[in-house]
This record gives C-alpha cells, sequence and structure tokens, in this order.
C-alpha cells in the first residue's frame, strides 16, 4: 500500500513519507517544497488574483448570486477562504504567498457586512480558518483568538448558527473552531483562556464519543460515518479522529479511550487491501478535482485513515 500512495502528487507524498514510511527530514522536506511549482499547489497558486484573492471574493466567488437561486448545486469551493484553506493542509511554505496577508487586508472583505478579512466575521467556522490562515501567513489575527472564548455556547462547544439565536453546539462549528484554537496554541503556546476553551471544546465531542448524541446516547445522524475527501466544512469520525491525533501530539497525551467506538467505526471502512474508499464529493464548484470518484480507493482518505489508526493503536497498547 505505502508504494501506492507514494505514487502521488507532492501534497499527499510528503504527508506518506513523514507520517506512514517514516523517512528521514530530509526527504519529505524536499517533497513538501515541490508543492509550489508541481501538481496541485502549482496549479491552485496559478489561481490567485494580482489582489491576493481567488476568485475575487472572501467566502465566495465574486458575483455568486445564492445557492436559492437554482444556477448552481452546492457550496463553491473556490473563493479565497477556500483556497488559503486548501494550500494550508497540504503543506505550502507560507513563503511562497509572501505578500498575500498585506493584499487580502487591502483587498478582501467578507461578504457578510463588508468586514475586513483579517478581522473575521460572525461564523465561527470562518473564523476559525481565518485564525489559521492568518498565523500561518503572518497577518494580524490575535483578537481571532479571544473570539472563540466569548462565544462559546454553554455545553462546551460552538454554533455558527449562534448570531441566529443557538443555545446548543454543532459537531460541525465544534471541530472547525478547535482546529483554529489548536493553531493558535501550536504557533503562539495560546493563552490560559484559549487552551481552556480548547479542552472545553474537546470535551463536548469526546463525551459523546465522537458521534452519539448526549441526550439518547443514538448515533447523531447517517452521515457521521460517510468520508470524503476533501473534508471542506463537513464532520465525520475520520475527520475528528485526525484532530484528536495531531492534538494528542502536540500535547504529548496518550489517545482517549472515549474514542474507541469510533475509531473501530474508521477500520471497520479499511477495505481488505488496506484503502478507503471515497463516499462522493461534495457539490460545488472547483478549480479542478483532487481525489477519485465515488466508490474509488482514495489515497487522501487512505493516509488519514492509515495515520488515524497507527497512532491509535500504538498509543493504545
Amino acid at each position: 500500500m505505502i508504494p501506492w500512495l507514494l505514487d502521488s502528487d507532492p501534497a499527499l507524498r510528503w504527508q506518506v513519507e513523514r507520517d506512514l514510511a517514516h523517512e528521514a527530514p530530509e526527504v519529505w522536506e524536499a517533497t513538501r517544497a515541490r508543492i509550489a511549482t508541481e501538481g496541485f499547489g502549482a496549479r491552485l497558486l496559478a489561481h490567485q488574483d494580482p489582489d491576493g484573492q481567488w476568485a475575487g471574493g472572501a467566502f465566495f466567488p465574486a458575483g455568486f448570486s445564492g445557492l436559492s437561486s437554482g444556477e448552481e448545486i452546492g457550496q463553491p469551493w473556490t473563493a479565497t477562504t477556500w483556497s488559503l484553506n486548501t494550500l494550508r493542509e497540504w503543506g505550502m511554505d507560507a513563503g511562497v504567498l509572501r505578500g498575500t496577508a498585506g493584499l487580502l487586508a487591502a483587498n478582501s472583505r467578507w461578504e457578510y457586512d463588508d468586514l475586513p478579512y483579517w478581522g473575521g466575521e460572525v461564523d465561527c467556522c470562518i473564523n476559525a480558518w481565518t485564525l489559521a490562515n492568518g498565523l500561518w501567513l503572518g497577518a494580524d489575527v490575535t483578537s481571532l483568538a479571544s473570539w472563540f472564548t466569548e462565544h462559546q455556547q454553554p455545553d462546551g462547544g460552538w454554533n455558527c448558527e449562534w448570531v441566529s439565536g443557538s443555545k446548543r453546539s454543532s459537531v460541525h462549528s465544534t471541530l472547525n473552531s478547535l482546529k483554529g484554537l489548536l493553531s493558535f496554541e501550536a504557533a503562539t503556546g495560546g493563552t490560559s483562556a484559549s487552551r481552556a476553551a480548547r479542552r472545553t471544546g474537546e470535551e463536548y465531542l469526546l463525551e459523546r464519543g465522537l458521534f452519539r448524541r448526549l441526550s439518547t446516547g443514538a448515533v447523531i445522524a447517517p452521515w457521521i460515518t460517510v468520508f470524503a475527501y476533501p473534508f471542506r466544512w463537513f464532520y465525520d469520525v475520520l475527520n475528528a479522529a485526525d484532530y484528536f491525533r495531531e492534538a494528542s501530539l502536540h500535547d504529548g497525551t496518550a489517545p482517549d479511550r472515549r474514542m474507541a467506538e469510533a475509531v473501530e467505526l474508521i477500520r471497520s471502512a479499511r477495505q481488505p487491501d488496506g484503502t478507503w474508499l471515497q463516499a462522493h464529493r461534495h457539490a460545488g464548484r472547483v478549480w479542478f478535482e483532487v481525489d477519485v470518484a465515488a466508490g474509488e480507493p482514495s489515497k487522501w482518505l487512505t493516509l488519514y485513515g492509515t495515520r488515524v489508526l497507527n497512532w491509535w493503536d500504538s498509543g493504545s497498547r
């Protein structure tokens, strides 16, 4: 399986070299450097506008009239935030995007209330991505870290619908918020308030075993075990488990046993040949496809699934 995974784009290959093949740093770092000049990374960079944006917009492409118009199906994934998320998650060197933070500060505004880009807006997920992307590119996003401590729900998580009055957390919003807070902590050490918020948010997911309702113990929804790459904003147990793998490595802690049932759901989705299948593609406009069609073995999902199981099995013995 490793040779199959290594025969891939540099954005994926370097992670296989580091996390699964355990190559020396000089090997995977050299592969990682190729993201800017080859394959997916170079193609996505080529779509950046002179003003620093992608597709002329912060969260939506310029001229997007909304899904209610019926002109297209699904959230478009081509605008600035989605493109930055993708490049950062692939491991692009921030130096390649030197100057982008300043260009976005000058030229990009959120579709919500025309707010300045690096100040974020009211959506938890958007603010989490802006926090992580700003830290990566060197923008001043310190205020966004405290935003999460101020907008945490009474139950410990977050919900992007808080602005509409929601008092209950969402697993989607909570996971994305946690990713932003972990990025902040990894880059700066965090604050006592941000560290406490992250721990409380993690408890929200862990006490539910990552996939059960706290009230009844029932599975939250069928999509909880439907794996599709790119993850985008969507929650599933593989996406959540990989976050806890990263948090565990950052904290130097063992896997939390409350994840055991969720991990077995991930294991049960593994095919006899060691791969995971792409369930579907999240609908929406893209610059280009980066993974296989539904029903085919996904190298991306196989990377995520394999390293989660390796982390869990080595840490829980």
